[in-house]
């Protein structure tokens, strides 16, 4: 587990009722902690290459092996938070979505390619994605962006590109879940709208891997059974209140048991219908 800034009203936590159900919630940001103004990249630069041949007015790519990441910034900048200002926090903040992300891959024109001719256009179509993974265009320069792309969000699945090196940010649930992406590229003439023949690169194919957040996730079974990983540090501590809106919190103070993998905690049938988190201690 990534080393987490401790005490307080930290707001790592997952909250659930008796229904099983969880929430993420948002939380003021320590004042140790530095707020980032960008988007990491999340490593280095993973670039398919566009490859037009004017001989035969084709496009081609390739498409480096290398496997990106998507890092939650708790696991990339522990401690730290996006500008809650910019068009990107509620998606990637530790304290909304905290989706794991990277933009690592960029498009880009390989740097021997013919020229594309006049009245034609390359265009990007993502043609299927697993379930979860989502896609913005990411510009940290004001006005910043984060438009949903490639279908995210109800977008359109394609988008036409000017050539100029594009890093978009992938997006996915943290985990340990593998996603793929199935694009391709094509020239499109201008003047009337239409693909030229022949003029698709065909399917290629993106992947990542993801990475777990740390956090722990409670779940609420029958009988008032309140159970987390058995693998979660020791030092987060069980809360329960009347509602998600409260001020205080109380330490639940019943011995957690292990028992096939979790941590098992028998709460009271009274208390069944309290909502409950997970608040790492000092």
């Amino acid at each position: 587990m990534a080393a987490l800034p401790r005490g307080g009203t930290y707001p790592l936590t997952k909250y659930v009722t008796a229904a099983c159900v969880a929430w993420w919630v948002a939380a003021a940001v320590p004042a140790s902690a530095t707020v980032l103004t960008q988007v990491p990249m999340q490593g280095t630069m993973v670039m398919p290459k566009l490859y037009y041949h004017a001989s035969t007015g084709t496009l081609t790519v390739w498409v480096n092996p290398k496997v990106p990441q998507l890092t939650p910034l708790l696991v990339s900048h522990p401690g730290d938070y996006f500008d809650p200002a910019d068009p990107w926090y509620d998606s990637l903040d530790p304290t909304r979505q905290g989706l794991a992300f990277s933009r690592r891959y960029g498009f880009v024109m390989d740097g021997n390619s013919d020229t594309v001719p006049a009245g034609t256009a390359i265009w990007i179509r993502k043609l299927s994605s697993s379930p979860g993974l989502g896609a913005y265009r990411y510009g940290d320069v004001d006005p910043k962006e984060w438009e949903p792309i490639f279908g995210t969000a109800g977008s359109t699945n394609a988008l036409e590109w000017d050539q100029v090196m594009f890093h978009p940010c992938f997006t996915a649930p943290s985990g340990t879940q593998a996603y793929t992406a199935t694009f391709e590229a094509f020239l499109m003439d201008t003047a009337t709208g239409t693909p030229l023949p022949g003029g698709s690169t065909g399917p290629f194919v993106l992947d990542w891997t993801t990475l777990p957040d740390g956090r722990p996730t409670l779940c609420a079974g029958p009988n008032c059974i309140i159970s987390w990983p058995a693998t979660t540090t020791t030092n987060y501590l069980l809360e329960a209140a009347e509602s998600l809106s409260a001020s205080s919190w109380t330490t639940v103070t019943n011995i957690p048991v292990v028992q096939n993998g979790q941590w098992v905690v028998v709460v009271d049938p009274g208390e069944a219908r309290k909502f409950f988190r997970m608040r790492l201690g000092p």
